[in-house]
């Protein structure tokens, strides 16, 4: 999708799966599973989409999905669909080196969101983007570092704490314009400091939705994951995201659907519902 000088692709590090019931909290199954069926164990498969957009001298890759680092046991459990370096080897064949990525933005540090930051190789972790400086909010950074009891197992701290020492590491305080046209928005419902990424370019405003909105059903302010540390405050946050995003025409990517990658909202009814649904390829009419 071209906007202006603007490109948006999507690029996938696989597919996985977690528990419905996780991911829609208090939503009854019955109503869920009609847009995402589960399997025998109560799994739904989810994306692992990565946006990359090239601007300028600047190519940006939000978010890195979960990478290589997991045995046959977790490999079961999650449901893990994906070749070995898929996302690396998925920018390769579309004639994208690695150390061409210029900035790699994390909306948080998740295992499904960063696992891609570093590889092994011969026992020693190495920056999968090598030249990329890594964006992260500084309250998510520290929060990762020490994350509670109830989340702890969803941050592998192996996977980005050496970040730190690389010197490719950019703590972000707040909303901010991080590079020309690319602002980050905190959010903190589902974990402190996670950050939407915003692309103004001039023509539509694109947004990484990240675990705001990880699937276009979850438009409907009250599907929330149960995996959300503060569910009242994500349901405000949706609310006055959703808002900008019917008054401005937002382009909403989505993270984690596996049939809907991006859409436009609107408001009707009292509800918020999707617009036009289409691919990064297709763009909007």
């Amino acid at each position: 999708m071209n906007l202006g000088e603007w490109t948006f692709r999507a690029f996938h590090d696989g597919r996985f799966k977690l528990d419905g019931g996780a991911m829609f909290g208090v939503v009854p199954k019955v109503m869920w599973e009609k847009k995402h069926p589960a399997d025998e164990m109560n799994r739904i498969g989810l994306a692992l989409r990565c946006l990359l957009v090239d601007h300028g001298t600047k190519r940006i890759l939000v978010d890195t999905g979960m990478g290589d680092r997991w045995d046959e046991k977790k490999v079961g459990v999650f449901g893990l669909e994906r070749r070995r370096n898929q996302l690396v080897a998925e920018l390769a064949e579309a004639g994208i080196t690695r150390e061409s990525i210029t900035d790699v933005i994390l909306t948080h540090l998740h295992f499904d969101h960063s696992g891609g930051t570093f590889r092994e190789e011969g026992g020693s972790l190495e920056p999968v983007f090598p030249e990329a400086t890594h964006w992260v909010q500084k309250r998510h950074w520290e929060w990762a570092l020490k994350p509670s009891e109830r989340d702890r197992a969803s941050f592998r701290t192996e996977d980005f704490q050496q970040l730190a020492d690389s010197g490719r590491l950019e703590l972000v305080e707040g909303p901010s314009e991080i590079l020309p046209g690319v602002r980050v928005h905190p959010i903190n419902g589902h974990t402190p400091g996670q950050q939407m990424v915003e692309f103004h370019t001039g023509e539509r405003t694109v947004v990484y939705c990240g675990d705001l909105l990880p699937f276009l059903s979850q438009v409907h302010v009250p599907w929330i994951m149960g995996f959300d540390l503060n569910p009242l405050l994500t349901v405000t946050e949706k609310k006055q995201f959703l808002t900008r995003a019917v008054e401005d025409r937002y382009i909403l990517v989505f993270e984690h659907d596996l049939e809907n990658e991006a859409a436009t909202v609107v408001f009707q009814d009292g509800k918020f519902k999707p617009d036009q649904v289409f691919t990064l390829a297709e763009g909007p009419e």
